[in-house]
């Protein structure tokens, strides 16, 4: 049961996320590591579209072998490195999440351990037990 936190003194979310949510007490916190678009078999898609999508399978993994779901999800925060990348990589973001919709930090950044990455994205969870 979030609740959640979109103050009229304060503008509107730019995109499909809250400016803040509230979880009960109890819940049990699942934080993960950034997650990078690249296969088991190391190969990484050329585009942040593809990218995008491996980070979220990741992520959708670590929350499975939790217990957990992106209905769970209470924070994400993602990292491009081009500004023009936003839209495709929010039309990810947003294919995955539900209502009430997480908090949302997405930042461009000068680059990752590898040039061929392209998007980073990390995820907090809640979820009482």
């Amino acid at each position: 049961m979030k609740k959640v936190f979109n103050p009229p003194s304060v503008r509107r979310p730019f995109g499909h996320y809250n400016h803040g949510l509230l979880v009960p007490p109890g819940a049990s916190l699942l934080v993960t590591s950034g997650q990078l678009g690249i296969r088991p078999d190391d190969s990484i898609p050329a585009d942040v579209t593809g990218q995008a999508e491996l980070c979220f399978e990741a992520i959708k993994a670590v929350l499975d072998e939790a217990g957990m779901t992106f209905a769970d999800v209470i924070r994400i925060s993602g990292f491009v490195t081009r500004r023009e990348d936003f839209p495709a990589y929010m039309a990810v973001r947003d294919r995955y999440t539900f209502d009430p919709k997480p908090v949302s930090t997405l930042l461009v950044v000068g680059g990752f351990t590898r040039p061929e990455f392209l998007v980073e994205v990390e995820v907090t969870a809640a979820k009482v037990v």
